[in-house]
């Protein structure tokens, strides 16, 4: 098949956007794969997708009108697109009604369907692990931890802007989502009276066996996400695990 030609079967106008010089790597691919099929796997958020994509970008009642879905629905489906950075949110003040301005979603300009979510560049990574191994432990984690959430709380302002009274098991799945963009291939589970995202894969490779201090930077990145999806409205203990340090697995449990 030539470089150009799309895989047959797929219309062209709905065929998947594959990332040009996409590195080869299975790792990568395999967590591009969850990626999309986490945000992809339900056809009528696929349709939703290729309906903002291909507009100007489209409000949860729009949304809803043109599919058919109780606003609440289609504001789902937005959600999970845009936590899985595919779309993008801003606060819509064009209308004219009284009450808070609706939010309008547009394709996002950096993400695309089934490119590799964002890799650590192994070098940058390599360096930023040493530099941190050059500081007291604890002064270390405090920074790595810091670094993470603030970042996390810039993913939360991207994926709600103007919204922090999440639910904790929404803020949680909103959280896998974007987590699993970012190459962690994460997954939400409820835990009877706790709700735990669950990393399958860690973007930082076998570094972090070496520098585990580098697992503070996505727990920061959690603690960030919650705090920006969440704000105040409710009380979080958030624990972490980590493969890194010996745990049985990378999970973040907020109650």
């Amino acid at each position: 098949m030539a470089a150009t030609e799309r895989p047959r079967g797929l219309p062209a106008d709905d065929a998947p956007e594959f990332a040009p010089g996409a590195p080869a790597d299975p790792e990568a691919f395999a967590a591009a794969v969850t990626a999309v099929t986490a945000a992809f796997g339900d056809t009528t958020r696929r349709s939703i997708y290729l309906f903002v994509r291909d507009g100007e970008g489209a409000t949860a009642a729009e949304v809803a009108a043109r599919f058919s879905l109780h606003p609440n629905v289609a504001r789902h489906h937005l959600d999970k697109l845009a936590a899985g950075g595919y779309l993008e949110v801003a606060l819509d003040h064009t209308g004219t009604g009284a009450g808070r301005p609706s939010k309008r979603y547009r394709r996002s300009r950096s993400v695309e369907p089934l490119t590799v979510p964002p890799r650590s560049d192994a070098l940058v990574v390599g360096l930023l692990a040493r530099a941190l191994a050059l500081l007291p432990p604890d002064a270390a984690e405090a920074m790595a931890v810091e670094v993470g959430e603030e970042y996390g709380r810039s993913l939360a302002a991207q994926m709600s802007p103007g919204d922090s009274q999440r639910s904790m098991r929404s803020a949680m799945l909103a959280i896998a989502d974007a987590l699993t963009a970012h190459g962690f291939a994460a997954r939400a589970e409820q835990r009877d009276a706790t709700t735990a995202v669950v990393r399958e894969r860690c973007p930082f490779g076998d570094l972090v066996e070496s520098y585990p201090v580098l697992c503070a930077l996505d727990r920061g990145m959690v603690q960030g996400l919650v705090g920006g999806l969440c704000g105040g409205a409710v009380p979080v203990q958030l624990s972490t695990s980590s493969r890194a340090r010996g745990d049985a697995a990378c999970t973040s449990v907020a109650s």
